[in-house]
């Protein structure tokens, strides 16, 4: 029996993992979208939602790293399905107190959990079967992260942007009780979807206590480096650690603000452009899809020097255009950064036997650049008055993955990793 056919129903299930943690967050665009408009918000205000979802991941990476390596991979996900479940619960009392830093705040612990599940679940689908496979087993888990994201803004867009929210200038001139009661009703339009979504994952939390996951050991840990910083030792890392940070920080800015964009410059309104960012969503499950099956002919690094490229040049038109085409790029980045996350992540990890946990978490750590990277580039826009101008970040994240694409061309098995 070969390792992929013994370790079937356990890949099964760590893969509908990557559908609700991809459902999750490509929920934050509508929650930015209303937020911002609730609570009268400016585009650094409304990019706190994204700093408050990814600050935690650089908190709680070394944490997921040390339960991981005590109690191993499945107590890892049972801690970060029950704190996922109560981040969700959490959006019910502060719809209630009509709090936007509640909501900030239940972000967080909500997100403490999806860092726990991503950093168990990303290296553990990576250990279940043939390690020449690695990259590709991965890239197809993410691809239902894909489908989540095509999914997840047409889902918000309906229970949660049911009407067009009031404009700031017709806010402001609300007296204060009719302000809070507006207030107060848009808020409460979340307090559902998140409700069912905390029901669903203890549910799940469930069908995973009781279901007998594999316990994959690494190298022996007296091989593991001295110290949880000792991952830094490989290079591939040290590569891995810094390219994530950019494009995490790309990716949430391209996404989230992608409904934000198309009203800053095309005047569109969000019940129009929740179609585009399901496309979007759509383009990137596609092109995960499409992705796993060129990496069974062509290395991972390969694919991703391309990719990378073609996203550079995406971003060039975004900035210099006019018109919907620019919304079009910005839409069609999604296609061709679709495997720049797992792929990164893989070829990351890599080669770091014993401290392949380890190295997992520092990858997960760096995620805080979704934390950093769209704040920043929000502030160009409010500072300027042009949102076009925000996506030379953008361009500078996709070249520093170029970069590491490059640099990981002579990894051991980066020509063969998803071949045989």
């Amino acid at each position: 029996m070969s390792q992929t056919k013994k370790y079937t129903f356990a890949i099964v299930l760590i893969t509908s993992l990557f559908f609700f943690w991809g459902f999750i967050h490509n929920l934050d665009p509508i929650l930015i979208k209303h937020l911002q408009s609730a609570f009268s918000l400016s585009h650094f205000q409304a990019s706190l939602v994204d700093s408050a979802v990814f600050v935690a991941y650089f908190f709680m990476a070394i944490p997921a790293g040390l339960i991981m390596k005590r109690y191993g991979y499945k107590t890892g996900i049972l801690v970060g399905l029950s704190l996922f479940s109560l981040g969700c619960f959490l959006f019910i009392p502060a719809a209630n107190t009509i709090s936007y830093p509640f909501f900030l705040g239940a972000l967080f612990v909500l997100s403490c959990g999806l860092t726990i599940l991503e950093t168990a679940a990303n290296p553990y689908i990576t250990v279940l079967g043939d390690p020449a496979k690695a990259a590709q087993r991965l890239n197809f888990a993410q691809s239902f992260n894909g489908l989540a994201a095509s999914v997840a803004p047409i889902v918000g867009g309906i229970f949660i942007l049911a009407e067009e929210p009031k404009s700031a200038s017709e806010i402001a001139t609300m007296t204060e009780d009719a302000r809070n009661l507006y207030i107060q009703a848009e808020t409460s339009l979340v307090k559902g979807p998140y409700f069912v979504l905390g029901l669903l994952i203890l549910l799940v939390a469930a069908l995973f206590f009781f279901t007998k996951l594999p316990n994959i050991k690494e190298e022996d840990d007296a091989k593991a480096s001295k110290g949880f910083f000792g991952a830094f030792r490989h290079k591939n890392v040290r590569w891995g650690v810094l390219a994530q940070f950019f494009y995490v920080g790309a990716q949430i800015y391209i996404i989230s603000f992608l409904l934000v964009f198309a009203k800053d410059a095309l005047g569109m309104s969000g019940q129009e452009g929740k179609y585009y960012a399901g496309l979007a969503g759509f383009l990137f499950m596609i092109g995960r899809f499409i992705g796993t099956f060129f990496m069974r002919f062509l290395a991972p690094y390969k694919l991703l020097i391309v990719y990378s490229i073609i996203s550079c040049l995406l971003c060039l038109f975004v900035i210099y255009g006019t018109g919907i085409m620019t919304l079009y790029a910005l839409v069609a980045i999604t296609f061709f950064m679709s495997i720049m996350f797992p792929t990164i992540f893989a070829l990351g990890i890599e080669g770091t036997g014993a401290d392949t946990k380890s190295a997992s978490s520092l990858i997960i750590m760096s995620i805080v650049g979704g934390a950093i990277i769209p704040p920043l580039a929000s502030k160009i826009t409010d500072i300027s008055g042009n949102i076009h101008l925000s996506y030379y970040v953008t361009l500078l994240c996709f070249i520093i993955v170029l970069l590491f694409a490059w640099n990981n061309r002579k990894t051991p098995n980066t020509e063969n990793s998803t071949k045989g």
